[in-house]
């Protein structure tokens, strides 16, 4: 009996659905509960079973299903590895066939990829870019650009090409902002002579590719091509044919004629010593010119003087004279001697300067020559402290020594050959002095011969 009871209790306490349910009153009816609820459990236990069947079933028609789309994806594979394969090679040799066709076409395409490059240097240079300005924006994306140009790039690129050549040959006219020498930006009317030269209300002006601008030289050329380039200018549409400036070099050649230094730069290139040549050169030139007008009244008066028989104590002539005149008829020796004296009295006021002309002409070469050593002194130690890497450094140096010998050369020679003037009219008077003292002389002794005898 207790065995019973102790297994009735083990099952109501397996069973959930009996600890929920109310407690039997006694074993009777606990026995009843434990059948009714033993027979609900095999109920749910078939019911269990019955959907687990029908799971099992459904599992198995699902891996069917799988099994068949797994072969149809296999063969699937293989009929895509096969089409893959066959694609593959027909690839490689189309690859192949490309890599032939486009061998010849890399290059055309590198070579326009180069003309790009160098042309855009060249168009970005233009005197064109102030009027047709952002043209180098195409040239540079075709230049750097790594795929392939277009058709139409291939086109613009020639189009703008031709544009330049044809640009190169016209006269254009036109209105752009153009920077004064004062720094002032202005709208002028610019004309423009192909791509060589630009001018603007008579001045020169050369383009600026950092900014796109054109500017006016610093310093223009001479007045005489800026006078060709006003006419220019002013000239109307029918005037014909007229003269103008035009520099091949595209500004080169311009340049350099502006930057070339004007007198006044040059002479302060020959330093400290070039101003002493000069100031001797305008002494020499001073002293030449006091000296040529005093000779020239002392030559106009001993003319004066041989003509007239009146004796004038105003030129060298009347004062030998007065000589003679005072001394009256004396011996040939003493008449000689007098009048010599006299000449002597004359000499140095007719030759006064002479000399200081030749020592200009002789010092102004040797001061030339002590400025040469001078600037290759200072080219030498430009060269000692920075080497020959720039010439500019040497310049200084290199001018100073050209330009004393040159000022030197340039006021010695003129100098010399003034001397040589003024000394031989000096030495006619002279000569003339010498003539009219030995014909008085002369005259003396012939006067004491006829008394004599």
């Amino acid at each position: 009996m207790k065995l019973i009871i102790s297994t009735l209790l083990v099952g109501l306490l397996a069973m959930p659905s009996l600890q929920a349910a109310e407690k039997p009153k006694d074993l009777d009816a606990l026995l009843k509960q434990v059948k009714r609820e033993s027979i609900l459990e095999q109920q749910q236990n078939k019911k269990r079973e019955a959907e687990f069947v029908a799971a099992r079933d459904g599992q198995a028609k699902l891996l069917a299903q799988a099994n068949t789309q797994l072969a149809e994806q296999e063969r699937r594979t293989t009929l895509l590895n096969l089409a893959f394969q066959a694609q593959e090679t027909e690839l490689a040799e189309k690859e192949t066939l490309l890599q032939e066709k486009s061998g010849s076409l890399g290059e055309l395409f590198g070579t326009v990829r180069q003309m790009a490059n160098d042309s855009r240097s060249v168009l970005e240079s233009s005197m064109t870019s102030a009027q047709k300005p952002d043209r180098g924006e195409f040239l540079t994306t075709l230049a750097e650009r790594k795929q392939q140009p277009t058709i139409k790039e291939l086109r613009d690129f020639w189009l703008l090409i031709q544009e330049e050549m044809t640009e190169s040959g016209k006269i254009t006219q036109f209105t752009v902002p153009v920077i004064t020498a004062e720094g002032v930006v202005e709208d002028q009317q610019v004309t423009r002579i192909g791509v060589f030269t630009a001018f603007s209300e008579g001045n020169f002006l050369r383009y600026l590719p950092e900014t796109g601008s054109l500017v006016e030289l610093g310093r223009q050329p001479v007045e005489r091509l800026r006078q060709l380039v006003t006419d220019f200018e002013g000239a109307g549409a029918d005037s014909g044919l007229m003269p103008v400036v035009v520099d091949p070099t595209r500004g080169a050649i311009l340049a350099l004629l502006v930057q070339a230094p004007d007198l006044k730069e040059r002479i302060q290139q020959g330093g400290w010593i070039g101003y002493i040549i000069l100031g001797l050169g305008a002494i020499g030139l001073l002293v030449a010119l006091l000296r040529f007008i005093s000779l020239t009244v002392v030559g106009r008066g001993v003319s004066a003087q041989q003509k007239n028989t009146e004796v004038s104590l105003k030129n060298p002539l009347g004062r030998i004279l007065s000589v003679y005149s005072e001394t009256g008829s004396q011996d040939v020796e003493t008449l000689s001697l007098k009048l010599d004296e006299a000449i002597l009295r004359e000499i140095p006021k007719i030759e006064r300067g002479i000399v200081t002309l030749a020592i200009i002409a002789a010092i102004t070469p040797m001061l030339g020559l002590l400025g040469t050593v001078s600037g290759m002194i200072e080219t030498f130690q430009s060269i000692t402290l920075f080497g020959t890497g720039d010439p500019k450094l040497m310049s200084g140096g290199i001018s100073q020594a050209l330009v004393t010998t040159e000022l030197g050369l340039a006021v010695a020679i003129p100098i010399m050959l003034i001397h040589s003037a003024i000394s031989s009219k000096s030495n006619r008077l002279v000569q003339i002095l010498d003539e009219e003292s030995s014909a008085l002389v002369a005259q003396n002794a012939e006067k004491h011969g006829t008394t004599e005898q």
